[in-house]
């Protein structure tokens, strides 16, 4: 029983788990492998729930990282084409985010190396927060009427910063990294790891490269689930003493 690893209400003496058959029928590897990523106890046993499973799931994967995604992608599409979209120059927003982006790859760059995945998981969920940031300090979908060469630069840098996102998740949600950079056009054998140059790395994806608009990369789970696989496989946090 692989949720056994979180010891507490999950025991196979009383039949109560999810097995990796029942969890990957319920939903793909990813979600699993970011719950336990980010919430999997480092020195001792804690409790699982379904309602902190959906929590990581609408919050992280999909509110932070597939909402980035799906929103830059389809607004830079619409407005723009299905290629990367040349105009527009770099200031104080670009700026901030190079310095700031530059300084949390380097925290999660430690932690995986350091094997701390579960700092590592709240780091690159911070990473991820600064693209939907980004967006709301540059807000191009109102500078677009006004400016649509400055827009057009906020979203090449958007777009850049998917392909950055998506390199940094592929230690953690592999399936959905590989999914996004091929969206991006990005060949398996050119997926190298993120350098320190930030600023240069927000550059790789130049205007005129096509990209595709993915579907939606995460769906949330509904509280109707919850209280469904609460019933059926257990998980209300309470300990066992098994």
């Amino acid at each position: 029983n692989w949720l056994n690893y979180y010891g507490g209400k999950f025991s196979t003496s009383r039949h109560v788990g999810v097995f990796m058959d029942d969890a990957l029928e319920l939903l793909p590897a990813d979600y699993w492998r970011w719950f336990l990523m980010a919430n999997a106890p480092e020195s001792s046993d804690s409790s699982f729930t379904w309602e902190l499973f959906a929590s990581a799931v609408n919050k992280d994967l999909a509110d932070t990282f597939g909402n980035f995604v799906n929103r830059s992608l389809r607004f830079a599409a619409s407005r723009f084409g299905d290629e990367v979209p040349a105009g527009g120059e770099a200031g104080e927003a670009e700026a901030w985010l190079v310095e700031e982006l530059g300084n949390a790859i380097a925290r999660y760059s430690d932690y995986l190396s350091g094997m701390q995945f579960r700092k590592a998981a709240t780091a690159l969920r911070a990473i991820w927060a600064l693209g939907n940031a980004y967006l709301d300090r540059t807000a191009p979908w109102q500078s677009v009427r006004k400016d649509p060469a400055q827009a057009a630069g906020t979203m090449r840098v958007a777009i850049n910063l998917i392909r950055i996102f998506a390199v940094l998740a592929a230690p953690i949600i592999p399936s959905t990294s590989g999914a996004v950079l091929a969206a991006l056009g990005q060949p398996d054998d050119d997926r190298a790891w993120i350098s320190s140059d930030v600023k240069t790395e927000l550059e790789v994806l130049t205007p005129g490269q096509r990209f595709e608009v993915p579907p939606v990369l995460f769906r949330k789970v509904t509280d109707e689930e919850v209280a469904e696989w609460t019933a059926r496989f257990g998980g209300d946090g309470e300990p066992t003493g098994d």
